[in-house]
């Protein structure tokens, strides 16, 4: 267990990660001095130095303010994406400080209250969001780590004194999930993923069933029912399904749809609530809000209340983010990185803009994901009208050889594609005209976002 109790300052090397962001947030609300290193400046960078955190961006011992070189006092932060030989992190090892990976941390954190943790490949951060929005609207004192931006609050934390919850997402990531011992949990989905650290699908199926062991006694756990034969929970959890629609615990009936707002009624264990409003389009975002009112109920939160709280749920940033909304043309930005988040995601706003071309550009991300995913990645892209494919973002990873975009794009099979460097992006798409953009990836494909808005505005403004 990491010592939290004895520190005054924290140095996260990372600090701008979204993860890592929540935790400096965290600390900060603490009144503990802040700081830390990343590799470059971002807007969420931006907004830490405006919330106290002393922040760099040369790796250079000599930039770390004296007041983090106090070895008793300071709590050094790192994630598994730093190198071993970092510089920073080196000295500090070398100097005798209290150094924690950031799962360490938040568990440590999550370690004295009821922790809610929601786990998955893909869909934990909007139900992990709704969830804790749930609780916090529902009067719930709560703490909240999430891995977007929420609207509603504009950060990835929500923060309540002498909180009596934890909402963790749960990131199945160099098994960070294991540090975890939550008395809910909520596991969305299981698809191949991170088999970099992995290696194979059985051992990445086998953590994930490691995790639902760490569900303290007695307590609960709510899987989707398209992955109920690959965890198995035991006898010792209340184990609970949900689903879109079907014959689970947990599930959607009478789905009816005005605009972007959806309307739909829950059946829940020998009950049912009608009419529930959801102000987000896509059948998907109902199969999680289903997930998200049940997890509050297995917390004790009254079904009407969930309900009513779901409705004022205004979504998480780059999660189906629609940013530019004209008769003309629609952006939408998402950070669609596997290929069922991407397939999900398509099928979404086609539900939302029926009969419109759209044109997707998607920046792969990680090496190995790329080559692990690839056929996956093809299948899923061509559901698109046109696909504009960018470079792959390493993260963490050093090139793969062999491995580059292109053995994406040469089994997409479609006619309308190409190829296209980030920095020629903006050029390329000022040539056209579109109906539909949605831009797609985890990488830095991100500062695109505010660029191609303002491109495809004035382009609006000018027919």
């Amino acid at each position: 267990m990491v010592d939290l109790e004895n520190i005054k300052s924290v140095y996260l090397i990372g600090i701008g990660g979204i993860g890592m962001s929540a935790l400096a947030r965290y600390f900060l609300n603490r009144s503990l001095r802040v700081g830390g290193y990343d590799r470059t400046a971002t807007k969420l960078t931006d907004e830490l130095a405006g919330e106290g955190c002393a922040i760099h961006f040369a790796e250079d011992i000599s930039l770390i303010d004296e007041i983090f070189k106090e070895p008793r006092h300071t709590l050094v932060i790192y994630t598994p994406a730093v190198p071993a030989e970092h510089k920073e992190l080196e000295f500090f090892r070398q100097s005798g400080f209290q150094i924690a990976k950031r799962s360490e941390v938040l568990g440590s954190i999550a370690h004295n209250t009821r922790t809610a943790a929601i786990a998955g490949t893909h869909g934990k951060t909007t139900v992990s969001s709704m969830l804790a929005h749930i609780l916090f609207q529902s009067g719930t004192r709560c703490n909240a780590f999430v891995g977007g931006i929420m609207k509603n609050y504009g950060s990835n934390v929500i923060l309540s004194p002498q909180s009596e919850i934890t909402v963790v997402e749960a990131d199945e990531f160099d098994q960070s999930f294991l540090q975890l011992t939550p008395s809910v949990a909520i596991i969305t989905s299981c698809d191949p993923d991170h088999l970099d650290i992995y290696k194979d699908y059985s051992s990445l199926t086998a953590a994930f069933n490691r995790f639902a062991g760490q569900i303290t006694e007695g307590g609960s756990l709510l899987l989707n029912e398209r992955i109920t034969g690959k965890i198995k929970p035991g006898s010792r959890l209340k184990t609970y399904t949900y689903s879109l629609q079907g014959k689970t615990d947990f599930h959607a009936e009478k789905i009816t749809v005005e605009g972007k707002k959806q309307f739909f009624d829950l059946v829940y264990p020998g009950n049912r609530l009608n009419s529930i409003e959801l102000n987000m389009p896509g059948t998907v975002n109902i199969e999680n809000a289903v997930a998200a009112i049940a997890g509050a109920w297995m917390l004790g939160t009254d079904p009407e209340e969930a309900g009513r709280a779901l409705a004022s749920y205004m979504g998480v940033r780059r999660r189906f983010d629609i940013r530019l909304e004209t008769p003309a043309v629609n952006y939408i930005d998402d950070y669609a990185h596997h290929p069922e988040e991407i397939r999900a995601f398509i099928r979404t706003v086609r539900e939302m803009l029926p009969g419109k071309m759209i044109t997707g550009i998607f920046q792969p991300h990680l090496y190995s994901r790329t080559r692990d995913l690839a056929d996956g990645f093809a299948e899923s892209l061509g559901d698109l009208d046109e696909l504009i494919l960018l470079d792959i973002y390493p993260a963490r990873e050093k090139p793969l050889p062999g491995v580059t975009s292109s053995i994406i794009f040469d089994r997409v099979m479609m006619t309308s594609k190409q190829r296209c460097s980030m920095d020629n992006l903006i050029t390329v798409l000022s040539k056209h005209h579109y109906e539909v953009v949605v831009t797609m990836g985890a990488g830095d494909i991100e500062r695109t976002v505010e660029p191609l808005e303002k491109l495809l505005s004035e382009k609006v403004h000018r027919s």
